[in-house]
């Protein structure tokens, strides 16, 4: 039989989800809608100690079917949907255009949580995306006026360049113009919450919208 690498064997030494207790769920007591419990569910986060709670993945597709994943942070959530943003050139800014479907993940490693969304995507008025930016920290600011995301980056040296003008132009002017970012809004077709347990019997429940847009809920095998 093969020997496993170290490095294999150093995973299989890592433990999941090895807390005093984990927080109960009984989906027969879940709302109708999947927003409440979703706002529920990152209070209890951020309550039980998971940084950066808000914190997800987004997946998209380019224009070959090729997957890409990143981590950013959501923007909110209300009955339009789930919010973030970003430049409309980059990477994902592309792929949202010719595609605009799109996967969202949270996991709350704290609680042994996760809530799993896709659906289509919009991108809201312009307005929206800058009001946005500019009620957010003057780091968010510098950052979007650095712009580029996602082009090819010359050096370090050139970066720190970027930014530092970025900085002197956030902190004169918090209210300064950034055309290319752009709000985006995820209405889920399907959320799933996922529940873990220690004895590895998992609860998942789905929530997939209906012809009607009302909300069917299911349980999973997990």
């Amino acid at each position: 039989m093969a020997r496993m690498d170290d490095f294999t064997e150093f995973l299989h030494t890592l433990r999941v989800w090895d807390l005093p207790e984990l927080p109960e769920f009984d989906p027969d007591t879940a709302p109708a809608a999947p927003l409440p419990l979703f706002q529920e569910w990152l209070r209890s986060a951020a309550a039980a100690g998971q940084p950066e709670p808000h914190a997800m993945t987004l997946a998209t597709v380019d224009a070959a079917g090729r997957p890409d994943v990143r981590t950013l942070m959501l923007h909110g959530a209300d009955a339009r949907g789930w919010h973030f943003a970003s430049h409309s050139g980059s990477a994902k800014g592309r792929q949202l255009a010719a595609r605009p479907e799109a996967a969202l993940g949270f996991y709350w490693a704290a609680q042994a949580r996760q809530v799993r969304l896709r659906g289509p995507v919009t991108a809201a008025p312009a307005a929206e995306g800058q009001a946005d930016l500019h009620a957010r920290s003057t780091g968010a600011l510098a950052a979007a006026l650095t712009g580029r995301m996602s082009a090819v980056l010359g050096s370090l040296g050139e970066l720190e360049e970027a930014s530092a003008a970025a900085w002197e132009c956030a902190q004169a002017d918090p209210e300064a113009p950034v055309p290319s970012w752009t709000s985006y809004v995820l209405d889920p077709a399907e959320v799933e919450f996922f529940q873990g347990d220690a004895r590895r019997c998992h609860v998942r429940l789905r929530y997939r919208r209906t012809e009607s847009r009302d909300w069917a809920r299911e349980l999973l095998w997990p």
